[in-house]
């Protein structure tokens, strides 16, 4: 087993293009750390740095203790697991799982023994003679954990193993992986573009945006306690509703306004984040969890007219998108460090809508643009910079 470290670790490719930036990451021995992010973040090309497939512009990737910068990836001991299964199609899967000790020239007796007890953990064991094409994708994925398994290695690299499964059987595979990780214990650093695997596998979670770290959490923290707008809009499903709105403090009473709609906040949300009280006066950014929108009226949660978008019925659930006058969040402007117009954003207010989405309970009808009013549960509520985007504690 080991401790995987990246310390401030860049690729900057030969056109200039910088992908990863500033990277520092600490895996602990044993530990499964996901990285999360949309398409194009840098994910891959960090596992890639540490596999040692992508050279590394500046920074230290260290295995157990050992700088690994300049060894090449043979000797890193290491073992990966890609998206597509790489699975040669005339070897048996006992053949496809020894072959790496194969070409180690392992004795044979030793390679029976190691794909044996691989396959028995992951239940190939009556598959062992056949070929790929006689395996559904589940079990081809398998036989790919397999041949990591029979490595022997200090750090399991996994690059989207599950994107080209479908969706039933990615459910199935993250448990079986997610339980396999646990039984062996390696250290595992896993890419993943789908927020729901790093929510659901990983001891910790990282995210990434364009290159650069956003926020490294337990995935309940990550949930519960957003960095930033980023995090808190990428992280969770149905995402978090974000958008605009005023701020004012007067005396015992706090006021949000959302375009033409007012919230009252209770004082007790302004002095639990002491960096609040600050922006009186100003915009802030707001947002709330689909859950934390309710369908009906209660103590402590404040009303607002919208009209549905989109209601779908998942039997246990509705899912009702809504839509309400209001300043929506600009991402691409946060942390840009271009001056935000606070004119402009009320002028905004009055003509763009805020798009956002509640859970209800189950066997409630809606109709497109039929009026709701949505009650927050103010006591959930989050709040974020409207120039940076970082969480107001």
């Amino acid at each position: 087993m080991a401790r995987l470290v990246l310390d401030n670790v860049d690729k900057v490719y030969d056109n200039g293009f910088w992908a990863v930036k500033d990277l520092s990451l600490d895996v602990e021995d044993g530990e499964f750390l996901v990285l999360v992010g949309p398409s194009g973040c840098g994910k891959t090309t960090a596992l890639r740095m540490v596999a040692g497939l992508e050279d590394i512009t500046d920074g230290t990737v260290s295995i157990g203790g050992k700088v690994v910068n300049d060894i090449g990836p043979r000797d890193r001991n290491i073992a990966m697991v890609f998206q597509s299964y790489a699975l040669y199609p005339h070897m048996t899967v006992d053949e496809n799982i020894g072959f790496g000790l194969a070409l180690r020239h392992e004795p044979k007796a030793t390679i029976k023994e190691k794909v044996a007890r691989a396959a028995g953990i992951l239940d190939l064991t009556s598959m062992l003679g056949r070929k790929p094409k006689q395996l559904s994708g589940g079990q081809r994925q398998r036989v790919a954990m397999g041949r990591a398994i029979v490595r022997d290695a200090e750090l399991f690299l996994m690059d989207e193993p599950l994107s080209n499964l479908d969706a039933k059987l990615r459910v199935q595979m993250r448990a079986e992986i997610a339980g396999l990780q646990r039984q062996l214990g390696t250290t595992t650093l896993y890419v993943t573009h789908d927020q729901v695997e790093a929510m659901t596998m990983g001891h910790r979670v990282a995210v990434l945006r364009l290159g650069e770290l956003q926020q490294v959490a337990a995935p309940q923290d990550l949930y519960d306690n957003p960095a930033n707008v980023f995090v808190a809009g990428f992280i969770g499903t149905p995402p978090m509703t974000l958008f605009h709105a005023g701020l004012t403090l007067d005396g015992d009473q706090a006021r949000l306004r959302v375009g033409p709609q007012e919230l009252t906040l209770p004082r007790s949300v302004v002095e639990a984040r002491s960096d609040l009280a600050a922006r009186n006066g100003s915009e802030v950014i707001v947002g709330v969890r689909a859950e934390d929108i309710h369908y009906e009226p209660h103590d402590g949660r404040e009303p607002l007219a919208a009209h549905v978008v989109l209601a779908e019925e998942l039997g246990s659930s509705v899912h009702v998108t809504f839509s309400l006058p209001g300043t929506p969040v600009d991402e691409s402007r946060l942390g840009s460090g271009l001056p935000v117009d606070t004119e402009e954003l009320h002028r905004l207010g009055d003509t763009t809508d805020i798009r956002g989405t509640a859970v209800f309970p189950p066997r409630l009808r809606f109709a497109g643009l039929d009026p709701v009013t949505i009650h927050i549960d103010m006591e959930r509520l989050h709040f974020f910079d409207v120039e940076t985007g970082v969480a107001i504690r």
